[in-house]
């Protein structure tokens, strides 16, 4: 039974993860509130992975940082501070995270590591200059980390589009909301936690052996088409 490290399991996509791992791996939580669930397999840290201590492990085979932000503005009204505090979230938190236990991941069972970015790292939207940003940064992370880890320890990312979470509650507020961004995406829909969750749960494990440093975007058809 593999053993997972997982920052940010108690919401959204994270906690998606959490269950779905909890059925055959063990999992170690860190997050700043505990899950709802309780299970066997399952060990919580409350912290706060950017601004706190992360706790010491022994042993661990992979690594999924979920915390992110969905910081939406026009650039005259985003603060250097904006920017700040989502490249803390978005990636130096997952850099202090996988400089924290990158030694005992190295010592796993076919060790990996898996981050999330985003579709506007790609697709230009307005407002979404903060995040997008920080999130193009995640990407760099797993393309340089690819190669440099290689061949002892995988690293990939999801880039989700919109996906039916708390975070995302803005975007989806009302029944027109929800339509316009059902409408944007050509597959006629946007994402579930629980999608993102399977697919989260495939590159972490040994299914996924021969990818690393690739980031693969769960987009509903919005970058990848033209229609």
């Amino acid at each position: 039974m593999k053993t997972i490290i997982l920052i940010g399991g108690s919401k959204g996509i994270g906690n998606a993860i959490l269950k779905n791992l909890l059925k055959h791996s063990k999992v170690i939580n860190i997050s700043r509130t505990s899950p709802e669930e309780t299970h066997t397999n399952l060990t919580h840290y409350s912290c706060d992975a950017v601004k706190e201590k992360l706790p010491e492990i022994d042993a661990a085979d992979g690594l999924i940082y979920c915390p992110g932000s969905i910081n939406l503005k026009p650039i005259s009204r985003l603060s250097i501070d904006d920017f700040k505090d989502d490249f803390d979230i978005n990636v130096l938190g997952a850099v202090k995270a996988i400089q924290k236990y990158l030694t005992i991941l190295k010592s796993g069972n076919k060790p990996a590591i898996l981050l999330f970015s985003t579709v506007a790292a790609k697709l230009g939207m307005p407002f979404h200059a903060s995040i997008a940003t920080s999130k193009a940064g995640v990407e760099g992370l797993v393309k340089s980390l690819g190669a440099e880890l290689a061949p002892i320890v995988r690293i990939n990312a999801i880039a989700p589009t919109v996906t039916d979470t708390a975070l995302a509650s803005k975007l989806l507020r009302n029944e027109k909301m929800i339509e316009n961004i059902t409408e944007r995406h050509p597959l006629k829909k946007f994402l579930n936690p629980e999608e993102v969750a399977h697919m989260a749960e495939f590159l972490i494990s040994d299914k996924a052996a021969s990818l690393s440093g690739q980031i693969f975007e769960m987009d509903c058809g919005i970058v990848s088409f033209k229609i």
